[in-house]
């Protein structure tokens, strides 16, 4: 089995907004900067950080997820990265042992130490008893440093410091800084896209934790992994339009090397700027931002219009989360406007206060089972019964999917990969489930 040997880090936390997305991206800017190659990746079904986190390297950033993405698919990722750079860093997702599969999880199965990033505002002695909890919580993951983020003072960092068992170091202190903010909104970071002085950000950021003392390489750990089994040539001479800007963004990297391994020509164009549809056999609108951007989409009826001919003509669509969004007949958005959409569905999505749905779930077919998440802020209002329900982890009924005239329409976002030839029958516009979606 082929297998590399390359300093390597999974960034973790005690729990969500300890700071450790930008602590990820500063370190991994800070090597790029001192000429290193550096590869990052994600843990679980991620499209937000992903994109900070290629700025800031340099390099394409991949999700890893043990049950989303599988375990030898992760193995071999890293693998295959290994090989050529000089450092690998994952970011994990929420706490280090929250969800099932864990952060702690990907890590055991990788080998990879843990290295915790913990918000130390408001804290002294007790930064050493949330470090230690986290290195003995689990046997099988020791966790020999910390980063302490968030720091008040020099003073405070020794504090800190002195407060570690002697089995944990703090490998380094960051002090409050306007650098390591970055902008966030109801679904997670602002879209890198979106932000222009992002490489200022990161400059800046890799400097403190240069400052902090993070500049040295973490310890060397060896990867083993298997590439995957070619795909066939299950989408030859098809022509596939994706849609691509601040509205529709959510993309996972390896969803478009699939597709262009399956032999498929991936044409992007904007819903938001682009008049006319580019020439397609098949759309795809991924998940994104549509509700901020209602009153553009609404005002663009060419392309409105392009895609309800599309879909009159029974060409495939597939349109996930935002994607969906777009496609019923209005949209409500935060603000209380109501947005006229491009109508290939009744009914409207309206914009909630809090979230609406969230977690790792799956769709079984015939041609295997598609796996991947939701996570949306918005409701559903149509009088449209689904064809199919995706189900979660917990066995538990999931999210609709809606079939009819060549449309698959879902808040679920799948990772291709999982089942390829359930995602090529989607593109090629064939019968998948036993029935469409029918009306109420």
């Amino acid at each position: 089995m082929p297998e590399a040997t390359i300093p390597a880090a999974m960034i973790t936390a005690p729990g969500s907004g300890q700071g450790k997305s930008m602590v990820t991206a500063a370190l991994a800017r800070l090597h790029r900067n001192a000429g290193r190659k550096v590869r990052v990746f994600k843990h679980g079904p991620d499209y937000l950080d992903p994109m900070v986190l290629e700025v800031a390297s340099g390099q394409p950033v991949y999700q890893l997820h043990p049950w989303m993405t599988g375990e030898e698919e992760c193995r071999w990722r890293l693998t295959e990265a290994a090989r050529d750079a000089d450092l690998i860093l994952v970011e994990g997702s929420m706490g280090l042992f929250d969800g099932d599969p864990s952060t702690a999880d990907l890590a055991k199965l990788m080998g990879l130490p843990a290295l915790p990033v913990i918000d130390a505002r408001g804290m002294a002695q007790t930064f050493g008893a949330v470090a230690l909890g986290l290195a003995s919580f689990d046997p099988q993951l020791p966790v020999r440093q910390v980063i302490a983020n968030r720091i008040g003072s020099a003073r405070h960092g020794e504090m800190l410091r002195a407060s570690l068992p002697e089995c944990i170091s703090l490998l380094g202190a960051i002090p409050r800084h306007e650098a390591m903010d970055v902008p966030d909104r109801h679904l997670g970071l602002v879209q890198a896209g979106e932000m222009a002085d992002l490489d200022r950000r990161l400059d800046a950021a890799a400097g403190v934790l240069l400052e902090a003392g993070l500049g040295e390489l973490p310890v060397p750990v060896t990867l083993t992994g298997e590439p995957p089994r070619p795909v066939p040539a299950l989408l030859e001479s098809v022509t596939i339009a994706i849609a691509r800007d601040a509205a529709f963004s959510f993309l996972y990297r390896a969803n478009l090397d699939l597709l262009r391994a399956m032999g498929a020509e991936l044409i992007f164009f904007s819903p938001l700027a682009d008049s006319r549809l580019p020439g397609a056999d098949a759309l795809w609108l991924p998940g994104g931002y549509p509700e901020l951007h209602g009153a553009t989409l609404a005002g663009n009826r060419p392309m409105a219009e392009a895609i309800r001919q599309h879909h009159a003509a029974g060409k495939p669509i597939l349109a996930e989360c935002g994607g969906l969004m777009a496609c019923m007949d209005s949209l409500v958005d935060r603000e209380g406007h109501t947005h006229t959409l491009f109508g290939l569905m009744p009914g409207q999505t309206v914009m909630a206060d809090r979230l609406q749905a969230l977690g790792l779930q799956g769709l079984k077919t015939d041609l295997g089972e598609l796996r991947g998440h939701t996570y949306h802020h918005s409701r559903l209002d149509t009088p449209w019964q689904p064809a199919v329900r995706t189900r979660r982890v917990t066995g538990a009924e999931g999210e609709p999917v809606f079939s009819h005239n060549g449309l698959f329409a879902s808040y679920f976002h799948g990772y291709f990969p999982s089942a390829p030839e359930l995602v090529a029958a989607m593109f090629r516009g064939e019968a998948i489930f036993q029935k469409e979606t029918s009306h109420a």
